[in-house]
C-alpha cells in the first residue's frame, strides 16, 4: 500500500478554544489535506464545537472533564496509521506536521515528540513557573528512567497505531503527557524528537493549566509511575533511607553496651529494630514487584503481537 493511502488522524482536544480553533483546523488542513481532523470538545461553553465544525473538523464530545479523559476516548474510538495530537490554542506550528507524520508512517518512530524546549519555549512562554516546572519534570524523568527526552510535557506529538492501541490511559488531566513519555521509554518504543517553534497564546486566549495544582499532579504522577514501573528502584530507595534512620536509633545503644556492658536506651533499640525490619520488608517488596513488572512487560510484548497489523509500504 502506498503511503498516500494511509490514514492520518489529527487529534485536537479542546476546552473553550473559540479564539483559536478555526485557525488551528485550517492550518492543519493545508499541510495535511489527506488527514481527518477530529476536534473533541470537552464541555466548552464558548461554542468551540460549532466553530470547529464550520471550519471542516469532525467534532465529537467527551463529557468527563480533563485532557486525559479526552485522549482516552480519542485513542479508543479512532483507527488510523498515524495519529497527530495537537492543542487547540494555536501555540504549535503546523509546518512540522508533515515531517512528524512521515517519521511515523515510515516506521522510523512509534512516538514523535514536538520539542519546544530546545527552541523558543523559554523565550515565548510568559509564565516563569511553567518554565521552571518543565525543567524539573525533565530532570526527574530522565534521571529516574535513564533517558534523555528533551520535552516531557509537550502536547505536540505523533503516534503509531501500535502505540495508541497499546497505551493504557490512566491519567485524567494534564499529566497525561508525562504518562505517555514514561510509557514509551519503559516499553522501548522508538522515540524521535523534532524541534518545533513555540508561540505563546494569542491575546484573549487563556491557558487551562493551573501552575500549582496541575504541577503538583504531574509530580505525583511521576512518583506513582516510578513506583509502578521501577518498583525495585522505588522500594530500594525507601529501604536505604529507612536503614539509615534505623542506624540513628541503634548505634547509641550498641555503643553504650560496648562501653559499659549495659543497655539503658532500650526504647531506642526497639524502635531501631522495627525500622530495620521495615527496611528489609521494603527491599523484599521491591524484589517481588520487579519480577511482576518484568512478567507484565513480557505479556505486553505478546499483546502487541495480537494487534491487527496495519499494512506497510
Amino acid at each position: 500500500m502506498k503511503k498516500e493511502n494511509k490514514k492520518v488522524a489529527v487529534l485536537i482536544p479542546c476546552y473553550n478554544e473559540s479564539k483559536t480553533i478555526e485557525k488551528v483546523v485550517k492550518d492543519y488542513q493545508k499541510v495535511l489535506p489527506e488527514a481527518d481532523i477530529y476536534v473533541y470538545d470537552n464541555n466548552s461553553k464558548d461554542h468551540t464545537d460549532e466553530i470547529a465544525q464550520k471550519a471542516g473538523a469532525i467534532v465529537r464530545y467527551e463529557y468527563k472533564q480533563g485532557k486525559g479523559n479526552v485522549i482516552r476516548s480519542m485513542f479508543r474510538q479512532i483507527d488510523a496509521d498515524c495519529y497527530l495530537m495537537i492543542d487547540g490554542d494555536d501555540t504549535y506550528p503546523a509546518e512540522n506536521a508533515r515531517e512528524m507524520c512521515d517519521l511515523i508512517l515510515s516506521g522510523k518512530a512509534d512516538m514523535v515528540v514536538g520539542d519546544r524546549l530546545s527552541s523558543t519555549y523559554f523565550t515565548e512562554n510568559k509564565r516563569p513557573f511553567h518554565n521552571f516546572g518543565n525543567r524539573i519534570v525533565r530532570l526527574l524523568i530522565n534521571r529516574l528512567f535513564k533517558n534523555d527526552v528533551k520535552d516531557i510535557m509537550t502536547g505536540y506529538r505523533a503516534f503509531s497505531y501500535e502505540f495508541v492501541k497499546g497505551f493504557p490511559v490512566l491519567s485524567k488531566g494534564f499529566e497525561i503527557e508525562t504518562e505517555m513519555t514514561i510509557h514509551a521509554v519503559d516499553k522501548n518504543f522508538k522515540i524521535v524528537e523534532v524541534p518545533v517553534t513555540y508561540r505563546d497564546r494569542p491575546e484573549g486566549s487563556v491557558s487551562k493549566l493551573n501552575t500549582y495544582s496541575d504541577g503538583f499532579k504531574v509530580l505525583k504522577t511521576i512518583a506513582t509511575l516510578f513506583k509502578e514501573y521501577k518498583p525495585m528502584g522505588f522500594f530500594g530507595l525507601l529501604s536505604f533511607l529507612l536503614a539509615i534512620i534505623s542506624l540513628i536509633f541503634i548505634i547509641p545503644p550498641f555503643k553504650e553496651y560496648f562501653d559499659t556492658g549495659l543497655v539503658m536506651k532500650v526504647p531506642s533499640l526497639i524502635v531501631g529494630c522495627f525500622i530495620i525490619l521495615t527496611a528489609i520488608l521494603m527491599l523484599v517488596c521491591g524484589i517481588i514487584l520487579q519480577v511482576i513488572v518484568k512478567k507484565n512487560k513480557q505479556e505486553y510484548e505478546l499483546y502487541l503481537n495480537t494487534l491487527p497489523k496495519r499494512e506497510q509500504e
